[in-house]
């Protein structure tokens, strides 16, 4: 247990601070630099390696050592593409069983915001409310499946879609947009439209992706 402990703790710091640029996608890290990077045991980064080569966040190449995972074509592509094949259900599944009370919170979130940016422009505050609203929707809708299978691995694939969207484009410059494309989906959740939730969700997922790799 105190093994397994460990190497959370230790996956949790690297993952914090790969989220904060302190290691770039691309770099090559050695054991005894993520030892000092996380401030855990050699023995937990150890342990926390044949995780992170399983989840795809690093590959180990021979006589160089480990490289963080890439921002390229085929990781932008296959991440957003999971996104859809697992973010289709879980909006399906979302729109048979959320209360209107809380399909209507949902969408008070997303206009507050909306009316804000519309009103007095974007502001560096609003685009980090926007995001935590953006990023709070989509772990709502994976949530309610209520299946652990699925939440983990949606929660490594959001991992690495925040990676990419940290290299290569963020919500700056796209708060109205996104908003109005969550209302579209909430609206259709509201009417209880399992087919258009998942229209206008994939149409979403598939604006970020064009946006990630510079086609919007």
């Amino acid at each position: 247990m105190a093994v397994e402990k460990m190497r959370d703790q230790a996956y949790q710091s690297f993952t914090r601070h790969l989220l904060a640029s302190h290691v770039r996608p691309g770099q090559f890290v050695s054991q005894r630099e993520l030892v000092e990077l996380t401030g855990m045991t050699l023995a937990a980064i150890r342990e926390l390696v044949p995780r992170l080569e399983a989840e795809g966040l690093i590959t180990t190449v021979p006589q160089r050592g480990m490289q963080i995972a890439a921002i390229d074509f085929n990781l932008v592509r296959d991440a957003y593409q999971f996104r859809i094949i697992l973010e289709k259900e879980a909006v399906a599944h979302c729109t048979r069983t959320a209360s209107d009370a809380q399909l209507e919170e949902i969408r008070l979130r997303h206009q507050e915001v909306l009316d804000e940016a519309l009103e007095f422009g974007i502001s560096t505050e609003l685009e980090a409310k926007a995001q935590t609203v953006d990023w709070g929707f989509h772990d709502l809708l994976v949530d309610s499946l209520k299946n652990e299978i699925a939440t983990k691995a949606y929660r490594v694939n959001s991992l690495k879609i925040r990676l990419i969207r940290q290299e290569l484009t963020r919500i700056e410059g796209y708060v109205v947009p996104v908003m109005k494309e969550h209302l579209n989906v909430v609206e259709a959740m509201q009417a209880r439209d399992e087919q258009g939730a998942m229209d206008t969700l994939v149409y979403h997922i598939d604006r970020a992706r064009q946006r990630a790799m510079g086609l919007s």
